[in-house]
């Protein structure tokens, strides 16, 4: 019974939508009309600026985190992968939204940061280097989830191995437009450091 508990306390708390309650409460915008309608962070930097995004990323970071270590909080056995996992399926399939959420992203790395604090680190220096490099937040995303997953295999941690590949799947699933769009170089670009570009 509890195990069932932290399961649907997961998915609660990965459904909350972070993008569009910034958007909503602090804007007055519901940005699932803008941009490319995605309730993450990406959408909301291009749609709200960069305190919303931030906002938002991090928020959607923590409530993987938070959702991970609820094992721990409430002394169960279930491993918090596990438990995490089903916070990135609320994320992308949110009660609270339609069932219409985010890419998986950061809620992914939330999880992470609970289970592995150097993993989660060395995944942040290689999305801002990616994103450095190709100036893409997509495939910045889908080029960590590469990098996670042969680091997840180093470890020879298996529970690790098996979320990250799940996880990884899930990101480049819910890329699919994104990957279209950079092969048909439509897909907007990221300047970090300046002026933007069409």
């Amino acid at each position: 019974m509890l195990e069932f508990i932290i399961i649907v306390l997961a998915y609660l708390l990965g459904s909350i939508p972070s993008g569009l309650i910034i958007g909503k409460v602090g804007y007055g915008i519901d940005i699932r009309k803008h941009g490319s309608g995605n309730l993450g962070g990406t959408n909301t930097f291009r749609i709200l600026g960069k305190k919303a995004g931030f906002i938002v990323t991090i928020s959607d970071i923590l409530k993987g985190t938070l959702a991970a270590s609820l094992p721990f909080i409430f002394g169960s056995d279930i491993h918090p992968l596990l438990v995490g996992t089903i916070a990135v399926v609320g994320h992308m399939y949110p009660i609270f939204a339609g069932f219409k959420g985010g890419k998986a992203v950061a809620t992914s790395g939330g999880v992470l940061l609970c289970y592995d604090h150097m993993l989660f680190i060395s995944m942040l220096l290689i999305f801002l280097l990616c994103l450095v490099v190709t100036k893409y937040v997509s495939l910045s995303s889908m080029l960590t989830g590469l990098f996670t997953l042969t680091y997840s295999l180093y470890t020879r941690d298996f529970p690790l191995i098996i979320v990250v590949a799940l996880l990884v799947v899930f990101v480049f699933y819910r890329h699919r437009s994104n990957i279209k769009r950079i092969l048909n170089k439509t897909e907007p670009k990221v300047h970090l450091f300046g002026r933007k570009h069409p």
